[in-house]
């Protein structure tokens, strides 16, 4: 693989567009206390709003036309992640996306006609493919489908009660394969929630055992492995637009609270003490969101994305991490509580650092990427 950079970085007339229009819509759908509420709730989401957003066509944004959707590709999602992400919002909506590009990059042509019109419709769906060894290689799959039977367990499935379809990793004589099950294949007993920490999501471990899978259900050969490796791509780039947009609602809470709080008789956002720190969140935020588009761009020219997709999830895991903290930080005794906002942030930032690979994992797989050896 070559170790150059490509400077390419486009931002288009549709994802400047949906951009704009996922800004109003998250701010009046996901306000704070609409979020501490739903945190209460099965679904992470009211029924109302996931209509609206189906009626505003972002379920079939990446869904070919020949199937219901707009095309308009991977890259015009960021847009919308990253508004979620800057609201806290909750819902199936990452993981039906994560789900659709399972069906578009290795589905036959039956299976993407009959899961994909449904998604656009507003089915929900999800993948399963992280093993209960919570191992970041998707390849590392000890979940097997024998004569149509399943035997394995998954675990951090998101929205599993609610997903109509449910894409696993599975392997099939020792072949790595995807299984494209309805939800109601697997019996409500071996659906557990599991306790995670960020409250927004609804992730549950899912027992495989006994399950049987038709042969039209499947995804093997190359199509799977192309399968596997877009949807652990695409998960790379959804997340880190996420962590963006909360970067972003980070900076915007900090910066209100410093110019609000006294201290000694002044405004302590002008402490450089403070000021500084603050600096260093926007520019985190500058330097994750350029990887991000930069990323999109490519993948939308569809370059090899590799090295951008995995520096966009490095640096927008650190760099959420830094702003969530440090919010936390200048909250002094307070920020240390529930009811602080910031809090809600940080448990955000923890939890996508650790979906798909930390920095740690992706800069080491980063290294023979770009120094070749």
């Amino acid at each position: 693989m070559s170790a150059e950079l490509k400077n390419t970085m486009s931002f288009s007339e549709e994802q400047s567009m949906l951009l704009d229009t996922a800004v109003e819509f998250c701010k009046a759908a996901s306000p704070i206390a609409e979020v501490r509420d739903l945190v209460l709730t099965d679904s992470g989401v009211r029924a109302d709003v996931w209509q609206q957003i189906v009626d505003l066509g972002w379920t079939g944004v990446a869904v070919p036309e020949d199937f219901g959707g707009s095309d308009l590709g991977l890259a015009a999602v960021v847009p919308l992640a990253e508004s979620m992400g800057r609201h806290l919002f909750g819902g199936p909506f990452v993981a039906t996306q994560l789900a659709t590009q399972t069906l578009v990059a290795g589905a036959n042509a039956e299976q993407q006609a009959h899961w994909l019109p449904k998604i656009v419709a507003g089915s929900a769906a999800t993948i399963a493919f992280a093993e209960n060894d919570g191992s970041w290689d998707l390849q590392a799959i000890s979940t097997t489908l024998t004569a149509g039977v399943l035997s394995g367990s998954k675990t951090l499935v998101l929205d599993a009660q609610i997903a109509e379809l449910i894409a696993i990793s599975v392997r099939v004589d020792g072949q790595v394969a995807i299984a494209l099950l309805p939800s109601a294949a697997i019996p409500t007993t071996q659906i557990s929630r599991d306790v995670v920490l960020d409250e927004t999501r609804r992730s549950y471990s899912v027992v495989l055992d006994g399950v049987r899978v038709e042969p039209d259900q499947l995804i093997t050969g190359a199509a799977a492995a192309a399968a596997l490796q877009a949807t652990e791509q695409a998960a790379w780039l959804l997340h880190a637009a996420d962590a963006c947009g909360g970067i972003h609602a980070t900076i915007d809470l900090v910066v209100e609270y410093l110019n609000t709080r006294t201290q000694f008789g002044r405004k302590i956002g002008s402490y450089q003490a403070l000021k500084h720190p603050t600096v260093d969140m926007l520019m985190g935020l500058e330097r994750a969101r350029s990887h991000v588009y930069h990323a999109a761009s490519l993948l939308s020219a569809q370059d090899d994305a590799e090295v951008a997709l995995r520096m966009a999830k490095a640096e927008s895991d650190d760099a959420y991490n830094f702003a969530a903290d440090r919010a936390i930080q200048f909250h002094g005794g307070f920020g240390f509580t529930y009811e602080c906002d910031a809090q809600l942030y940080l448990r955000r930032a923890l939890w996508l650092q650790y979906q798909f690979g930390d920095s740690p994992y992706h800069w080491a797989a980063l290294q023979p990427l770009l120094l070749g050896n």
